[in-house]
Order: structure tokens, then sequence, then C-alpha cells
């Protein structure tokens, strides 16, 4: 196998541009330490500053150096985060107050975390309410329109009527609750 070869697959060449970059960075850092280290001298021969004051001097701002770089990838990851944060928080937001479908999975807050729904498929937000006697439930919404149950009841005697008054009150119940589902 020739060297020549290797070198041009199309990994080199990623390789090189790597390379390249990361020679170029060291060239600039070499030249904010050599201008640091020029300025540092120069400030120390017109102000009569002591060698001691000179390297620390010195120091503080290659250590300053040192931390605006190591900062850099943190600087430009926090950018990213920050970006991709204001992105999702300028997405609308869909109310439920009067209920609605959930059809994709979809995060919530809850007063326990984090919760998810529609997860396997479509889900119903019902509003809630408290009726008169406190307890919490589903809130009915009145349709607009009365209704009128009219129910005729025809019994030999009054015994057979106090016999089947609880069936005849359940039977009122379901045909009220179905006359309010609109069934």
């Amino acid at each position: 196998m020739n060297d020549m070869t290797s070198l041009t697959s199309p990994f080199a060449a990623q390789d090189m541009v790597q390379i390249k970059s990361s020679l170029e960075g060291i060239d600039l850092t070499a030249a904010k330490v050599s201008k640091s280290l020029t300025s540092a001298f120069s400030s120390a021969a017109t102000s009569g500053k002591t060698l001691e004051q000179t390297l620390q001097s010195i120091g503080l701002n290659l250590t300053k150096l040192a931390l605006n770089a190591g900062m850099q990838p943190l600087q430009s990851q926090m950018s990213s985060m920050l970006g991709s944060l204001m992105s999702n928080l300028s997405t609308s937001v869909t109310p439920f107050a009067e209920g609605g479908i959930v059809s994709r999975p979809t995060y919530f807050n809850s007063s326990s975390g984090t919760g998810l729904m529609g997860e396997r498929g479509a889900e119903a937000i019902l509003p809630l309410s408290r009726g008169s006697d406190g307890r919490l439930g589903l809130a009915v919404q009145p349709s607009g329109t009365a209704s009128s149950i009219v129910v005729n009841i025809s019994t030999p005697d009054a015994d057979s009527f106090r016999k089947s008054q609880v069936q005849l009150t359940g039977a009122l119940a379901r045909a009220v609750l179905r006359g309010q589902r609109g069934v």
C-alpha cells in the first residue's frame, strides 16, 4: 500500500480540516500569549514595576487567557441550550378549559411531578366542577334547551306502587342522565 492513497481518503481530508482548525487556534492563542508578555514587560520597564509584580501581571493575564479559552465550549453550549429553550417557549399554548382531545404524547406539570398523556393514543381532557354537595365531578354544560320527562304510572293498588318505587326511581334517574348526555 502506498502512503499517498491513505491521504486521499475522505476520512483523511476531514482529519486534516480538524488539525488545521486546531493549529489555527494554537496560533491565535500563542499570539495572545506573546502580546500579553510583551505588554507586561514594556509596562514594567516604563512604570518601574518590580520583577515580582511583572510576573504576577503575566500570570494573571495567562490565567485569564486560559480561562477564556476553556470557557468557549461551555459558552457555545449554553448559547445553544438557551436558543433551544427560547424556541420551545415561543411555541403556541393550547387552552383546555372547556376540555379537548390530546392525540399525541404530551408532557404536563402535575402536583406529583411531570405527567405524560396521549402516549397510547387519543385521550380526553374533561373539565371538573364541584356540585352543591361539595363533591368534585364532571362539569355538565347545559344544552340550552329545556327537557321534559313525563312519567305515567298505572298501578292496581298503593302497595304494589310502594314495592316498585326503588326500581322506578332508578329508571327515572337513568332517563334524566341520558337526556343530559343527549342520548
